[in-house]
Parts: structure tokens; sequence; C-alpha cells
């Protein structure tokens, strides 16, 4: 922002000593412009010497993907969207045969196991069973009766979700790709964070009578952002920024007008 050009300095009028034109040593005060010094770069100093910028949803150190930052003004929406309670999507890839510590494939290894049985139809009955556990849990804590016109409109909105805090609640889960001992899922969550998704992933290797560690968290949206609406790290500027903030502000005031 300082770097980007500055308006020239403003312009006042000054009577300035001149030699008169009659020489003699005479002199008049002719009205000349001269810039206002107030206004110089060396007096006035730096345009912006503090931008509060804060961070929405958090990613930890081994995850990648949608990041969503505020700027100014841009703070107050990413709290209306932290109260939204917005869906977030994942890419999480796992393999098969290992378990660690921290649930990783860079952790500590402590177990190895065979995985030959697995097959994609036993994963994804897995994947059903944990998502019709965590869709109960969605509707409590929803506080809203099924039985009710209220929770129709909100269901043909696809706004059931918890507006208070809950536990971590995946809303949907499918495999993406399978060719043992990887595999790839998407999931669809609410106040999760990426360590739970790894223990997702481990859990599930249990539950297939193996075991198996996360290979990468990407998050691929995060409310109304998705992948198309990042910056990748070489598009770090002013123009960048300027033009994301202008192509998100529709849909951001769209979604908080339907939801809140």
């Amino acid at each position: 922002l300082n770097a980007a050009p500055r308006r020239p300095p403003r312009q006042h009028i000054r009577f300035l000593p001149t030699p008169a034109p009659g020489g003699g040593g005479a002199v008049e005060l002719v009205p000349t412009k001269v810039p206002v010094l107030a206004d110089h770069p060396l007096v006035r100093g730096p345009r912006f010497r503090r931008l509060k910028i804060g961070a929405g949803h958090r990613l930890d150190v081994k995850s990648s993907g949608v990041f969503v930052l505020g700027i100014g003004h841009g703070n107050k929406l990413l709290t209306d969207l932290y109260n939204c309670h917005l869906t977030k999507v994942y890419t999480v890839g796992g393999l098969f045969g290992k378990a660690t510590e921290d649930f990783s494939d860079t952790g500590k290894l402590i177990e190895k196991t065979t995985f030959d049985h697995i097959t994609r139809e036993k994963l994804e009955r897995i994947l059903a069973v944990i998502q019709g556990t965590n869709h109960k849990a969605l509707l409590m804590y929803s506080n809203i009766d099924m039985k009710t016109q209220e929770a129709y409109e909100l269901a043909v909105k696809g706004l059931i979700r918890p507006m208070d805090k809950s536990p971590p609640i995946i809303t949907a889960l499918r495999c993406l790709q399978f060719a043992l001992p990887e595999f790839q899922l998407e999931i669809h969550c609410l106040h999760e964070t990426q360590q739970y998704l790894r223990k997702i992933v481990h859990e599930i290797g249990l539950e297939l009578k193996s075991s198996a560690v996360c290979t990468q968290v990407r998050r691929t949206r995060d409310g109304v952002f998705t992948l198309d609406d990042a910056l990748p790290r070489t598009q770090w500027d002013l123009r960048s920024v300027r033009e994301a903030i202008r192509n998100c502000r529709l849909k951001v005031r769209t979604e908080l007008e339907k939801t809140l």
C-alpha cells in the first residue's frame, strides 16, 4: 500500500519576494503556487502505519488450501461469516497399512498391518455408517423440530446446521479414489480441526481391521470461498488482493443476508 503511487501534494498560493523588472535592487511580492510541505512524504511519513488483518478458520502447518483473511472492515465480515456456521470441504488422503502417533504419515511409526482384505465396497460401507451417525448429531444440535414447517423450509434452503458451538460434525463423506494402499476422501464438515480429520482416517483403518494414516489435508472450500477465489503466493500483491475483494463482495453479502 505504501509503495502505491500517491496523489501529488496540494498547492497553495504564497507571495514570494522577486527582483523587480527595473532592477536597482528593488523587490516585489509575486503570487506563486508552491506545494504544501505538510503533504511531502518526508514530512507525513508512510500513509499506512497500522492495518488490521484477521484470520478466519485456521489451517495447521501440515494442511493446505483455502485460508480466509479479513482486512480492515473485513474483520467484522469474518465474524459474521463465523456466526453463519458454514460448511467447509476437504480433500483428505489416506494410506492403509501403518499407524503413527499423530495419525499423519510423517509421525512416529507405532504399528504396521496388512490391508489386502480391504475393498472399495467395504470402505464405502464404513463411510456410510460414519455419515449416518453424524447426520443424527447434526439434527440434534440444530435444535429444530423436524416435524415443523420451519424445518422443511430450512432443509429446502440447505440451512439446517448447528447455530451454536457443537462437536465436529461431518455432513457428507465420499470416496474419491481407491487404489490400495492409498485412498482419497471428500469430507464436508462443521466445527472441525485438521487433526480431527486425521483421526477420522485412523478410525476408518481400525474399522476395516487394519490401520491407516493421513497423507494430505487440503481445504477446497470454506463457506462461500473456493480454490478459484484463492490467491497463490505469487499473487500476494495489492492489485490481486483488491481484485479478489471486489470479486467476493457480492457472494459474501448474499450469504449473510440469506443466513443471518
